[in-house]
């Protein structure tokens, strides 16, 4: 472990947790020999994860990440194929598996925390749902995606959700309705992740990016995290009159005043995080 490490790193878990000293939490999924699958202990270790970092004033960005050849191939079919046997064919079952997944999704987008996706490997179906979840993403260039769904007979509906809130709807449209492979190249030139860099520099270029958003005031950051996923379901006059009334208490608040007043003085601010 670095040495700038100061929280301990769970080797053995499914999903193993890394904190450092500029409050980067690292997620990282380890459970290679289910490419990462998001099985109900995955989707069970990821929540509780999320839950506590939005709580912890130490956080300040989260990074996801994994382990092997795969960022996450989605949902874990043997999981699923097993639910089938109860007697009501597994409906309650997979009702509880959507309601988990879309529990973890939301809570990436609903946590104060900014949370960035590292992706190696090839994220499909479920685990490219995780990947347009996260607020940013950066892709090594032999990553790939997909939402494969079509080719079992089953449309990537809840994908579909994120897919169609990050990317255009006929882009959105093309990678569900095909279920082809998009290479790291067309991720990028559709929306899906912020930029590509070679695998070789991905961790340095993921943590460069978490240590320039972890400097800013973590309040403001939080404020307008809220602030954009709120104002983007909103018509465009109320998007306005939310956006300024958030824009109004901010300025109330402690860190803007301190920011404005650093940069008229020419100096690095003091942030207090309220």
């Amino acid at each position: 472990m670095s040495a700038k490490m100061t929280a301990s790193q769970e080797g053995n878990e499914i999903l193993r947790r890394t904190l450092s000293r500029q409050g980067i939490l690292r997620l990282t999924l380890n459970d290679v020999g289910r490419r990462n699958a998001l099985s109900e202990a995955m989707l069970e270790k990821l929540t509780e994860a999320l839950g506590l970092a939005s709580e912890d004033p130490k956080v300040r960005v989260i990074i996801l990440a994994a382990l092997g050849p795969a960022f996450s191939a989605g949902h874990d079919l043997k999981e699923i194929t097993a639910g089938r046997e109860a007697a009501d064919n597994g409906k309650a079952y997979f009702q509880q598996v959507m309601a988990s997944c879309s529990s973890v999704m939301q809570a990436i987008v609903n946590s104060p925390k900014p949370v960035i996706a590292e992706v190696t490997g090839v994220a499909t179906a479920a685990g490219c749902q995780l990947v347009a979840s996260c607020d940013l993403a950066i892709a090594a260039d032999t990553a790939r995606f997909s939402t494969p769904g079509v080719h079992i007979g089953l449309f990537c509906s809840t994908p579909m959700v994120a897919l169609s809130r990050n990317l255009t709807r006929k882009h959105a449209m093309e990678m569900l309705l095909t279920g082809d492979m998009v290479s790291a190249g067309r991720a990028a030139e559709i929306g899906l992740v912020n930029f590509v860099t070679s695998e070789s520099e991905l961790r340095n270029a993921t943590d460069a990016l978490a240590r320039k958003i972890a400097s800013k005031s973590s309040m403001a950051l939080a404020t307008g995290k809220k602030a954009f996923y709120a104002q983007a379901e909103l018509g465009l006059a109320e998007a306005y009159d939310y956006a300024s009334q958030v824009m109004v208490e901010n300025m109330l608040a402690r860190d803007a005043e301190e920011g404005i007043n650093a940069f008229i003085e020419k100096r690095d601010p003091n942030w207090e995080d309220k």
